[in-house]
């Protein structure tokens, strides 16, 4: 059986990942412009495709039949070829969203939901929530209901991103500042690359529920799976297939005092899991042109922590990497959520007489003991998990794999 995705810019797709961990079938990537649509529908060879976009109403003229849903929604994403070679089209995202929102545990019914954006993936989000019994306000640029005026909407309950404001690789925006909305009881975000985009983030900072799409990406694919094979699945696969994709996306940041070990138990745990490894410290010094002690005894430790900043700006948004930080970049808070975006942040606690200072600005001119005073708190902040770095290189890195595995 051959299934693949139709699209027409799908580099980064994680639609192959996803279809080989739920079935047995290969899965390709149809890059078509629209122009070649028709030939490759009529004459392709596949069994079975998904339609991402812009293809989801493009594709309805050359079908033979629309499942109920398809119809419903106006849009097709998983086409199958039958045996007669005629063509069926359904439609897998009201699935996929719906199971998102469930998930999340945020109760929608007949509560006040904005849905940012006017588009296909509004539209998906808009039916699912008028079934939940939601009253839905579709929010646009242009609308009767629009960013100007979103004051009239400050009462909502729950704020809905189909929009890609804050997707990879334009991260760190929001659409909007929840801050406005006192009444806030959970954000979804369709968005799945970054896991928290800037409106996740700053629902997390206030203490609510949130969700992002990957979810929902999983789900619908689960269902199209159904399609493909002609048979049904348990939802069980879903969560298993969640958690092995959003492990392999997550990058794995490591934190703590200088001399602790980032550097060498980065390298081994690139090595153990085939991740890429990247040492925040020397992209500092390939970009600055020079070593970081001379950086800062030239140019003064604020210098030397802007360009920190940009490189993490630039790590932190990028997909399953292995990243040791320089022992300081806890001191400044804005560089957490460059970091958190995308990361499970790991603190490597390593006694204090055994960290050695040569070559190490801060630590030769400050005591460790007071320079750990200060950041404690700060690691404690940051990290996701703490690891001692006691032992052995090898027996660190193996209690790290043990802690991701559980």
């Amino acid at each position: 059986m051959k299934c693949g995705l139709l699209g027409r810019k799908l580099g980064h797709s994680y639609s192959p990942q996803i279809h080989a961990l739920i079935g047995s079938y290969s899965y390709d990537l149809f890059e078509k412009e629209a122009e070649e649509i028709e030939n490759f529908l009529l004459h392709g060879d596949f069994s079975g495709i998904n339609v991402t976009i812009p293809y989801k109403k493009d594709v309805i003229p050359f079908l033979d039949e629309l499942s109920p849903m398809a119809v419903r929604m106006e849009a097709v994403n998983t086409i199958i070829r039958r045996e007669d070679g005629s063509l069926f089209g359904h439609n897998t995202d009201y699935f996929g969203f719906s199971s998102m929102v469930k998930r999340s545990g945020i109760d929608v019914s007949h509560k006040k939901v904005l849905v940012l954006g006017s588009g296909g993936a509004s539209n998906t989000a808009v039916r699912v929530l008028e079934d939940m019994q939601a009253h839905v306000i579709i929010i646009s640029r242009s609308g009767p209901d629009n960013y100007t005026n979103l004051q009239r909407h400050y009462d909502a309950s729950v704020i809905v991103n189909t929009t890609p404001v804050g997707m990879y690789p334009h991260t760190g925006a929001a659409p909007l500042d929840l801050k406005d909305f006192p009444h806030l009881e959970g954000v979804l975000d369709m968005i799945y690359n970054p896991a928290r985009t800037q409106l996740l983030l700053d629902a997390e900072a206030l203490g609510l529920p949130y969700e992002n799409g990957l979810w929902m990406l999983v789900a619908q694919a689960k269902e199209a799976a159904e399609y493909f094979g002609g048979k049904p699945l348990e939802d069980t696969v879903i969560e298993k297939v969640y958690k092995t994709l959003s492990a392999q996306m997550q990058n794995l940041v490591l934190i703590g005092m200088p001399g602790c070990g980032k550097s060498t138990i980065g390298a081994l745990l690139s090595e153990k899991t085939g991740r890429k490894f990247v040492d925040a410290d020397r992209l500092v010094e390939e970009l600055v042109g020079k070593p970081i002690p001379d950086i800062f005894s030239q140019d003064g430790e604020e210098i030397f922590r802007q360009w920190e900043t940009k490189v993490l700006e630039e790590l932190g948004k990028q997909s399953g990497l292995i990243i040791a930080t320089g022992g300081g970049c806890v001191t400044k808070a804005y560089n957490y959520p460059l970091l958190h975006q995308n990361s499970r942040i790991i603190w490597l606690k390593r006694d204090l007489h055994l960290l050695p200072t040569d070559g190490r600005p801060l630590s030769q001119s400050n005591t460790l003991e007071a320079l750990y005073n200060v950041r404690k708190p700060l690691y404690e902040a940051f990290a996701d998990s703490i690891i001692e770095n006691h032992t052995s290189p090898a027996e660190t890195v193996c209690r790290i794999l043990e802690e991701l595995e559980a």
